[in-house]
């Protein structure tokens, strides 16, 4: 035995791995955790026989013996911890998938805490994505154990990561599947892992797969979620091999907060339901009609088109795309007269803004003044929408993108408007994360300002709390310049607004600032000035004396002659070359070329004072160098500080001067360019809601031209008729009054006859002014009344026909039916007095009477058509009687 166990140990690892023996692939487990721990990087010659062939470490990880098993995964796992990524990347796409089979459901312990060990470094090491991917299928596996085991791993991994490098999406759309699972323990598993992903996504979570819960389980998962509502925010737990290293590189100053930086940037506040959405392609689901709808003249028509839309946004994230023609339908209906319409628009609005977020951003310009514009609206509902519409539109952009809007309302004549446009700033100033910049917070300060003096107290306060939630993101004394002329007692409320804001920004200019000074500035202060006065100083002092000596001693002596009058007045010379320093400057235009060669030379500090040292002794003291050489050298290192001492000469001080002056110009200038920008961009907006006014009324014109223009046409043609129908008419009674003249000529003898000799038979009647009359008529024999009857049929069927041919032409069936029962009244006021006159024994006088009436009967025709036919028969009849 002792010689086989020393021959399986020579064998190399590799070997050793792929062993028949149990013992040896146990044994060369063992051996390789410890090779690998002693070793001293990751490029030791150890790791390379496991790189090259990486189905060693399948094999190991899924060993058929319990116990190798347990030995392999742990040298699994010290492979990944020394080896690097490079032993990740290489090992991973075959060992992820033994480690969740045989290894996360292992009946030892041991094993499964080594496996999710492995997991837990191979996400430390590069990334989680391919981990995540390989672990999902395992949710379909048959076997409970093994998908409550998968579970358990992705519980472990987001307690120690987090989600920030974990996704959560494709865990949270499989939760569902899991949650109806027949097995007890696979949804107490699933319990857990969503309780571990609600203490980091908290409510947001619930957008991909709670309505696919049934309420029992909601219900118990709520109980869950009440205990994590009461901890504190997670923190990752675990870092990444990055992150370590970052830590590692860090000053030992700032290794604490280089390690709570990553855990808070993983608070669920962070988090929210579009981060975990995916994105809806919500055009096409647009109603085709969309855009007639909108351009109805009626509201509800309009309405149900926006119902209709805002159920369409209505979602978490939109798929971005051409929203052109929707947002300008939406920005026209804020000018609606109907509030309900602009309250669906505000709506759609909101919902676009939240789902789209920052590509929203180019549609800013078109939207936001339009609804900003609606905010003199007083209904509460009304308002409420449009400021729910104006903080996701903020929500997309920025407080830099919508200042100018801003401000430029703030001017708006409407105090409501006034008053609405502060209290949106206010909630920007509390929910935007970086702080304005000096400028944004001068323009801001000072049109809040303005307002605090308004006769409205509504506008006056949300000024007040402007001011004091801007103080609260720049702190009091960035604003103090800009609350010096208002008055104390408002000074007050302001702070009080102050202490009561809670925002979100911070002034992060502040602790820059002074680290950006401190760390250069400490060092490089000297050096830069040094540099920065021997480029300005040595270029007269050396470059003359110093560069060319042989030239210029005639000029240098008659200058240097004053210089020698007092021979103790040798330390004076290293002054007058920095005296002289800013005439040379100012004054000669023409050594140019010495002034820029010298610069080059003399930088460094001892140039600029050795330069000067053979110059003042070379000037005509030529027995004194020789004693003196130490003395120069003591007076320059006592005077080389006087020449540092002053910061700036006067030619400096006056170019500085100049410079500033020019900053000041400058700023004006862009200041004054801004509000004329900000002018114009507002006469531009006013100019272009005027053009669509115009075009809106002027379409609206067009179409009401077009409809007089067609009644006038239809009433034209009714006047063209109805002149024909007078025609015809004019005809056919000039037709019938020639008739009627023709048959009154021929009845007017035989009626004159008939009275005559109706007279003649009855002599004895009279009246009392002496004309007789018959006292009763003859009643008619069978024949006769037969033939009354008969041609009293005919008249009636004769008078219809008639009645109906003039109704055709001047009533209307309406008037017909009205008018058939007084026709009818009348026709039998017309018979009746045929009737009694064959009935009744009347006198002469009687039939004469009877004879007038009808007439009149017959005058009274001429003027109603429509029954002269019919009157004329009877009359007939009547004359056939006598």
């Amino acid at each position: 035995m002792a010689d086989q166990e020393e021959d399986f140990s020579s064998l190399p690892l590799p070997d050793r791995f792929a062993h028949k023996n149990w013992k040896v692939r146990k044994q060369g487990y063992e051996d390789a955790a410890k090779t690998f721990e002693a070793t001293p990087d990751e490029s030791d010659p150890a790791f390379r026989p496991f790189l090259l062939d990486s189905g060693l470490w399948k094999g190991a990880v899924a060993d058929s013996n319990v116990a190798a098993q347990q030995d392999g995964i742990n040298a699994l796992c010290a492979f990944l911890k020394y080896g690097g990524q490079q032993a990740c990347t290489r090992s991973r796409n075959v060992t992820i998938t033994p480690i969740v089979e045989k290894g996360l459901s292992s009946t030892r312990a041991a094993t499964k805490q080594s496996a999710l060990e492995a997991l837990l470094l191979y996400i430390e090491l590069d990334k989680s994505d391919p981990i995540i991917d390989d672990l999902l299928p395992s949710l379909n596996n048959k076997q409970p154990k093994l998908i409550a085991a998968t579970l358990l791993a992705f519980t472990a991994i987001f307690h120690a990561y987090g989600i920030k490098h974990v996704d959560p999406k494709p865990v949270l759309k499989a939760l569902p599947k899991v949650f109806g699972h027949a097995d007890k323990n696979v949804r107490a598993e699933a319990q857990n892992l969503a309780v571990e992903l609600y203490r980091w996504l908290r409510e947001a979570m619930k957008t991909l797969f709670w309505n696919e819960l049934k309420p029992v389980q909601q219900q118990d998962l709520e109980k869950l979620f009440e205990t994590v509502k009461q901890e504190p925010p997670p923190k990752q737990e675990r870092l990444l091999r990055s992150q370590q290293a970052a830590v590692e590189a860090a000053p030992a100053a700032g290794q604490d907060e280089a390690a709570d930086v990553e855990p808070e940037e993983d608070q669920p506040g962070e988090i929210d339901a579009f981060d975990l959405a995916e994105p809806v392609d919500v055009l096409s689901k647009v109603p085709a009609n969309f855009g007639e709808s909108m351009a109805s003249s009626k509201w509800k028509d309009r309405k149900d088109a926006l119902d209709a839309l805002f159920a369409v946004v209505n979602t978490d994230r939109i798929k971005d795309g051409p929203f052109d023609d929707i947002m300008a339908a939406l920005a026209k209906s804020m000018k609606d007269a109907n509030i309900a319409v602009v309250t669906v628009a505000a709506n759609c609005i909101e919902c676009l803004a939240k789902g789209l977020r920052h590509s929203f951003a180019k549609y800013r310009s078109r939207i936001m003044p339009a609804v900003m514009e609606r905010l003199k609206e007083k209904k509460q509902s009304v308002a409420d929408a449009l400021g729910a519409a104006l903080d996701a539109v903020f929500a997309s952009t920025g407080l830099s993108e919508c200042l100018e809007d801003i401000l430029e309302f703030l001017k708006h004549k409407n105090p409501q408007v006034k008053s609405e446009t502060l209290r949106f700033l206010i909630r920007c100033l509390k929910t935007t994360r970086e702080a304005p910049s000096k400028p944004e917070v001068k323009l801001i300060a000072e049109a809040a300002t303005k307002l605090l003096t308004e006769s409205v107290e509504a506008t006056r306060t949300a000024g007040a709390e402007t001011l004091g939630t801007l103080m609260k993101i720049m702190g009091e004394r960035p604003m103090g310049p800009y609350l010096e002329g208002v008055d104390d007692s408002r000074k007050t409320k302001i702070k009080e607004y102050c202490d009561a804001a809670e925002v979100k920004a911070k002034d992060k200019p502040k602790p820059v600032a002074p680290t950006a000074k401190a760390a250069p500035v400490g060092q490089k202060k000297t050096v830069s000035k040094k540099p920065g006065l021997g480029t300005k100083k040595p270029a007269p002092r050396p470059a003359t004396p110093q560069e060319e000596p042989a030239p210029p001693p005639p000029k240098t002596a008659s200058k240097g002659i004053p210089s020698k009058l007092s021979a103790p007045k040798a330390l004076v010379p290293p002054q007058k070359p920095g005296l002289q320093a800013p005439k040379k400057l100012a004054g000669p235009g023409g050594a140019a070329l010495p002034s820029v060669q010298s610069p080059r030379r003399n930088i460094t500090p001892q140039d600029e004072e050795a330069a000067p040292i053979p110059s003042k002794l070379g000037r005509g003291l030529a027995g004194r160098p020789l004693a003196r050489p130490g003395l120069p050298s003591a007076t320059n290192s006592e005077s080389a500080p006087p020449p540092q001492a002053p910061s700036i000469t006067p030619g400096e001080r006056l170019e500085l001067d100049d410079l500033r002056s020019e900053k000041e110009y400058l700023l004006r200038t862009n200041e004054d360019l801004r509000a004329s920008s900000s002018k114009y961009q507002s006469q531009i907006h006013e100019l272009q809601n005027q053009n669509a006014q115009l075009i809106e009324d002027h379409t609206r014109d067009v179409l009401s031209i077009k409809a007089k223009e067609t009644q006038l046409v239809r009433a034209r043609s009714d006047a063209e008729s109805a002149e024909a129908q007078c025609q015809r008419l004019s005809r056919e009674l000039d037709r019938l009054k020639r008739e009627m003249k023709r048959m009154e000529a021929e009845r007017s003898p035989s009626s004159a006859t008939s009275d005559q000799i109706y007279r003649d038979k009855n002599p004895t009647n009279s009246n009392s002014n002496g004309t007789s009359a018959t006292t009763a008529e003859r009643p008619p024999s069978a024949t006769q009344q037969m033939r009354i009857n008969s041609s009293t049929s005919v008249a009636d069927s004769r008078e219809t026909g008639y009645q109906r041919m003039a109704r055709s032409y001047a009533v209307s069936p309406s008037e017909e039916k009205e008018n058939d029962g007084a026709d009818g009244e009348k026709m039998v006021r017309n018979r009746s007095p045929v009737k009694n006159a064959t009935n009744t024994n009347a006198a002469p006088m009687a039939g004469r009477r009877e004879v007038s009436g009808e007439g009149e009967s017959w005058k009274r025709a001429a003027e109603v058509t429509s029954q002269l036919k019919a009157r004329i028969e009877l009359m007939k009849v009547g004359y056939m009687i006598f």
